[in-house]
């Protein structure tokens, strides 16, 4: 292991302890304080978001800086709009039987992505402040000063306020090695994993709790009874963002039949561009390594510069490359997901073949995370929802504004769970919800001990934070004496009586001939002539625990019927001893 790596090693357990100090008293902080924060934050990270986007795409080369400052925009200003009124301290809901109570987790460590990296890192850290935890950010090496600026920026602010500084950290030292050590760390509560399949599956299988998300590979159906204008207009503007770095933008267009020619005509008229089978060709040689993965030389470029790349030339304008695709798996590079203007182009006959193309692109790569569809039926929409293995089904709209919230009511977010398709915990878009533990006060709906209970949820006025039992008057002398004699009589009456001693059986002489002679009569007694009526026994009414302990002392048994009370403790015991009798 190289120097590099042991000084980040050591810079992340640093920072995790740090972060973890400034914790107990973040977690102090009242509502109004927390707010406040969060509001000062948002304002500042929304201030600086057109000179943060221009960062992030000078030092990643991805995307578009005017798409990234929207981006930016949208984690900062949409984000905090939607969760400003969200209560994340103390009781934030309460009802007469049950009350919620918000519990921070502690130190959050957020793993930053190069496609996302500014709108990640004001997302994250509003989310983490919001439910009252601390963050230690961790940066892709190739996005690292643009992270650490936009932490900077949101810190300082925040720390006018109160905040303690260590609340937000941004490690320096990128490594592997690194954010191991920050997620494996002892006092790392939970974690926020956005990027590569591996790191995902490294912070699952960390031991902390995290919420991580698995790849895209976005398809789209345009069934026939589409607006296919806007449909097309839609896909154009969503794969075309930020040149696609969202992992819900479309890779694929699913395209039914009937309509395949008019948007075609559509795509071309507005500034998509089909390649011949040759070019189509060329081009699939540069979006793949010769490992068969994505070749990030292609991430986040425009259609002229990954054109320009395959040697190919294409009309001036082109905003987006489009192939015919035979098929789905590892023999058609078109097919996975590509994160850049690029979309691969099938054409199915119905709903039921366009549903099925769907999931098998879904399955190929990007299980769990968005599916998209246009039409005007829709019955037709929710039966392809059903079958879709995906979190979220964005219908008539950009797949990449729907899954984060942006065109839909979906709660915004910069980091989409895929659910167990994908083998994320949680299928939500993540929030301030899921860094917050609840605990809840629940108090008895349905008696155990119905003799004994009293009263029952809130009281008549109780107000919101009082607890739903309600408080006794101090008894006098006498009414302890009397509850007292009420306790004695109640229980006399319901102990079992002392069984009888037994007693010699009653016997009535045989009327039977004797010696033939039908008018003797047999006055002597004996066992053989004698008929025996039992005593009958009257079973107890109600057992309890020292009932059965009395039995087994004495060697007695206690006789029971069906509508005999049994304590469970007395049933247990009295089982276990063998001293009941039914009758």
């Amino acid at each position: 292991m190289g120097d590099k790596d042991l000084q980040a090693q050591q810079e992340a357990r640093d920072a995790v302890e740090a972060a973890s100090f400034a914790f107990q008293t973040v977690a102090k902080f009242s509502q109004s304080k927390i707010d406040e924060i969060c509001e000062a934050m948002s304002r500042v990270a929304l201030a600086e978001s057109a000179r943060l986007g221009k960062l992030a795409n000078e030092e990643t080369g991805f995307g578009k800086a005017e798409d990234k400052r929207e981006k930016n925009r949208f984690a900062a200003e949409d984000v905090w709009n939607y969760f400003r009124g969200l209560k994340t301290v103390g009781v934030v809901r309460d009802t007469d039987s049950i009350v919620e109570i918000a519990s921070p987790r502690g130190v959050v460590a957020a793993i930053i992505p190069s496609t996302n990296p500014t709108s990640t890192a004001i997302f994250k850290i509003i989310i983490a402040i919001k439910s009252r935890n601390t963050i230690v950010l961790s940066p892709h090496p190739s996005a690292a000063q643009c992270i650490a600026e936009t932490a900077r920026v949101m810190r300082e602010e925040a720390v006018k306020l109160g905040l303690p500084h260590d609340a937000i950290i941004c490690l320096t030292t990128s490594t592997i090695e690194g954010t191991e050590t920050l997620m494996k760390h002892k006092k790392t509560a939970v974690i926020l994993a956005t990027g590569g399949t591996g790191l995902v599956r490294a912070a699952y299988s960390s031991g902390k709790p995290a919420f991580g998300v698995g790849p895209g590979n976005v398809p789209v159906f345009v069934e026939r009874s589409a607006n296919v204008e806007k449909a097309v207009a839609d896909i154009l503007t969503s794969t075309c963002f930020d040149n696609g770095t969202i992992c819900a933008s479309e890779q694929s267009v699913v395209c039914d039949a009937p309509v395949a020619k008019q948007v075609r005509e559509q795509f071309e008229a507005q500034g998509g561009h089909f390649l011949s089978a040759t070019e189509a060709e060329a081009v699939a040689k540069i979006l793949l390594t010769p490992q068969r993965t994505l070749n990030a030389a292609i991430v986040g470029k425009s259609a002229k510069h990954i054109a320009e790349l395959a040697g190919v030339s294409i009309p001036e304008g082109t905003r987006c490359l489009l192939a015919d695709c035979a098929g789905v798996g590892r023999d058609y590079p078109w097919s996975v997901e590509k994160l850049s203007p690029t979309l691969a182009f099938f054409v199915v006959d119905g709903v039921e073949q366009g549903a099925n193309r769907c999931q098998e692109i879904l399955q190929f790569g990007g299980m769990g995370h968005t599916a998209g569809m246009h039409t005007q039926d829709r019955a037709a929409a929710i039966r392809y929802g059903e079958q879709m293995p995906a979190a979220r089904v964005i219908i008539n709209s950009p797949t990449t504004h729907g899954a984060i919230g942006f065109s839909t009511d979906l709660a915004p977010s910069m980091t989409l769970g895929c659910g167990s398709w994908g083998g994320n915990v949680t299928s939500d878009n993540i929030s301030p919800h899921h860094l917050m533990d609840i605990k809840r006060v629940a108090f008895e709906t349905k008696p155990v001990n119905k003799q004994l209970a009293v009263g029952g949820g809130r009281s008549a006025g109780a107000s919101a934070t009082e607890t739903a039992v309600p408080r006794a008057k101090k008894p006098d002398r006498d009414q302890i004496a009397a509850i007292v004699d009420s306790f004695l009589s109640k229980k006399l009456a319901e102990t079992p009586a002392p069984l009888p001693p037994p007693e010699a059986p009653r016997v009535e002489p045989k009327t039977e001939p004797a010696n033939g002679d039908p008018k003797t009569v047999i006055h002597e007694i004996t066992p053989e002539n004698a008929v025996q009526k039992p005593v009958p026994i009257k079973p107890v009414e109600f057992v309890s625990e020292d009932d059965v302990r009395r039995a087994v002392a004495s060697g007695e048994k206690i006789y029971i019927s069906k509508k005999t009370i049994l304590t469970p403790s007395a049933r247990d015991l009295g089982e276990e001893k063998e001293v009941f009798a039914t009758v």
